[in-house]
């Protein structure tokens, strides 16, 4: 038995699994089969115009990047990660540089909350949620807070990783009683967590160096047939080499199973019965390290593959336009635990609704899957048209529903 749930969990570790459930949700939602949510499918063609015309506005000319860590890196024109790394000639080297700096990056991204802003000395430049949590991540990585070698600052080693304090991090992101940042202690643990898990599994984080999250590149590279990775393979190596590091998750056979969580409307006969795979910073992170693969010279395919991704902003466009409405309006009033099952809904929800809407996106603007897949539809896109929702909709443009976040879902 030990096997066989062992076997069902780790199918659970793909971006197939997370579509297929998550188009078995919507399809029991149309049915009127998933409590406290509708679904408002005649409003999808309107939410695919008001996307398109959100990417007319961002990329004239239609050739729309990833969505990726690295957009939040530029400002001003400015790339600051490729200006950090241009000392890393060796393309495996900046390689191993760049995925350190993406998985520390990603982790440390769910939800700032609505009070926090980064102000950063050396440009004058003031952000607050995705973008000030890129910026500060990079400039604490710039100056070697997650290295062990002081003379290699562009690094994150297991110790660093596992000793950082929520002090040392909470200074790194200019925490105060006037400044707050959600979830602190929760982003702090997940780091000492993620040290852990880097020296644990040396087969995955030390294939070329000392135990680091870049010794990620050259598993991954391993795995290429004929200079080609498939995407969603990238997202299985992350769920297997990460998987322990998220708290108070589910498990089956042994198996850590990560962003996975519990619905009573999806049905299985077998030790899945009830759940949700989501993988959403896993797959965001695979979305992420698409980049310096193909810079260091290994083609990736399949890029669709991989999912839409379910957070708020991308949860939030549904909601805010419609295509998805709560049974009963008082919900939006509650705050509501990642694990509750109407958030565990919302989420797959989007994860399908994104699958919807992404094809009638591709026609509005006449370019086709290849010109513009899913990765840039989300980029274009259906992330930053969710926060132009917002903004109209919400002081603040916060999320339409009020999650109790740990630091490491949304």
């Amino acid at each position: 038995m030990a096997s066989s749930d062992s076997a069902a969990a780790r199918e659970l570790l793909t971006a197939a699994a997370v579509r297929t459930r998550a188009h078995e949700m919507l399809e029991l939602a149309l049915d009127g089969r998933v409590e406290g949510w509708r679904v408002d499918l005649d409003r999808l063609p309107a939410t695919a115009r008001f996307v398109a015309g959100v990417i007319r506005d961002r990329y004239p000319d239609l050739k729309v990047p990833f969505h990726a860590r690295w957009r939040h890196f530029v400002f001003d024109g400015h790339d600051l990660w490729t200006e950090a790394a241009r000392g890393t000639p060796d393309p495996a080297a900046r390689a191993r540089a760049a995925f350190d700096l993406a998985v520390v990056s990603v982790l440390l991204d769910a939800g700032a909350g609505p009070g926090w802003r980064w102000r950063d000395a050396q440009t004058g430049i003031e952000a607050a949620r995705s973008e000030g949590l890129a910026l500060a991540s990079l400039r604490l990585f710039r100056t070697g807070v997650f290295s062990d070698r002081p003379a290699d600052p562009l690094r994150a080693d297991a110790g660093a990783l596992a000793a950082l304090s929520v002090e040392a991090l909470g200074r790194g992101f200019q925490v105060g009683e006037d400044n707050p940042l959600a979830g602190l202690a929760g982003r702090a643990a997940l780091m000492n967590r993620l040290g852990d898990r880097v020296r644990a599994r040396p087969d995955l984080f030390a294939r070329a160096d000392a135990p680091r999250p870049g010794g990620l590149f050259d598993a991954m590279a391993a795995r290429a047939v004929d200079g080609v990775l498939s995407a969603p393979v990238i997202l299985e190596v992350l769920l297997d080499a990460l998987g322990p590091i998220w708290r108070d998750r589910l498990s089956l056979g042994g198996v850590d199973l990560g962003d996975v969580w519990r619905h009573p409307a999806l049905k299985r006969d077998d030790a899945t019965d009830g759940l949700v795979p989501i993988h959403k910073l896993s797959q965001w992170l695979s979305y992420s390290l698409v980049e310096p693969l193909v810079q260091a010279g290994i083609a990736v395919a399949d890029l669709d593959g991989l999912t839409g991704l379910a957070e708020y902003r991308n949860g939030g466009l549904f909601l805010d336009s419609g295509v998805l409405a709560l049974a009963d309006p008082a919900d939006a009033d509650r705050s509501w635990p990642v694990s509750d099952p109407r958030i565990v809904a919302w989420r797959a929800l989007t994860v399908a609704l994104l699958d919807r809407v992404a094809p009638l996106v591709r026609a509005e603007l006449g370019a086709s899957a290849e010109a513009m897949p899913l990765a840039s539809i989300l980029e274009g896109g259906t992330w930053a048209a969710g926060r132009r929702l917002a903004a109209e909709r919400r002081a603040g443009g916060g999320p339409p529903l009020t999650i109790l976040s740990d630091g490491t879902v949304f």
